[in-house]
């Protein structure tokens, strides 16, 4: 029997990398849609097939687990109530825009032994986590180095949204690089952050395993200069990131497939469930409050 997943968001990612990804995979269903705009969320939930709900408690009761493609600030406060309600969860990243809140959501998935995944999507695209996996097996890496320069702001972008607005690439970006860095070089114990033009900041990681790391990230770049790269070096050699991913909805089937053999285990774990989340918020509550001092 397949898992019911009910989608929170109705925009343009719930849309084309969440709804499509959920349909596409065998292993879950789409039961249900939940977003703030009534209108919008009829509207995808009659173009889609699927119940849309007024009620995002009544959603919750209808499905056994819920994927979340609704700003970091809102995701954070829904989650903590479908975890509770004993919901496995697909989260989006990050998983809140606080150490405090991204804590709570953590204990919360804990204390209900539901099962977490994070959609940090290279992580989750076949070529992208392929490389990554392969790369994070060797443990005589020296250092790594990247870009993540987005466009999220220019004319027509569906990615123009006040949230990113509020918190800059730091944030929208910034859980990309982090969870590919931890999944090359490993875990992070320390960062420095220095803030350049508009929203770009420059992040010098140290890794437990001794190496070292940096990376740029913005989301306010122009097009022409827009790149999403990473290099790692060392005894080995180079190896760089492949192209960045071509199909985000197959990359979330990846993920539900995931979260769904997750919710069969007798305590419900993966490499990039709520914990590693939580990680990745706590390295950028850090990384914000040096940008502020």
């Amino acid at each position: 029997m397949s898992m019911r997943v009910g989608l929170v968001g109705n925009g343009h990612w719930a849309k084309i990398t969440h709804a499509a990804g959920l349909n596409a995979e065998p292993s879950v269903q789409l039961s249900g849609i939940w977003g703030r705009d009534g209108a919008k969320t009829a509207a995808l939930a009659t173009e889609l097939g699927t119940t849309g709900y007024d009620d995002v408690e009544e959603m919750f009761d209808a499905v056994d687990a819920v994927a979340f493609s609704v700003p970091p600030q809102v995701q954070s406060e829904l989650a903590l109530r479908a975890a509770r309600a004993g919901k496995h969860v697909l989260l989006e990243k990050p998983i809140a825009v606080s150490a405090a809140e991204a804590d709570r959501l953590a204990e919360a998935v804990t204390e209900a032994g539901v099962a977490s995944v994070v959609f940090f999507t290279a992580r989750f695209d076949a070529v992208q986590r392929q490389w990554i996996d392969q790369t994070g097996q060797r443990s005589d890496w020296d250092g790594a180095a990247g870009l993540w320069l987005g466009s999220a702001f220019a004319p027509d972008s569906p990615f123009d949204t006040p949230w990113r607005h509020e918190k800059g690439g730091l944030w929208d970006v910034g859980p990309h690089a982090l969870a590919m860095l931890i999944g090359t070089l490993g875990p992070i114990v320390e960062i420095t952050a220095r803030s350049g033009r508009r929203d770009l900041v420059h992040l010098i990681l140290r890794h437990e395993s001794g190496a070292s790391s940096s990376y740029a990230v913005s989301i306010d770049t122009p097009k022409a200069a827009s790149e999403v790269s990473l290099a790692v070096w060392g005894a080995a050699g180079r190896a760089t990131l492949p192209a960045s991913v071509a199909d985000p909805s197959a990359a979330l089937a990846t993920a539900a497939r995931e979260l769904a053999a997750a919710a069969q285990l007798p305590v419900p774990s993966h490499p990039c469930d709520v914990r590693l989340g939580r990680s990745v918020v706590r390295l950028l509550a850090e990384a914000e409050r040096q940008l502020g001092q």
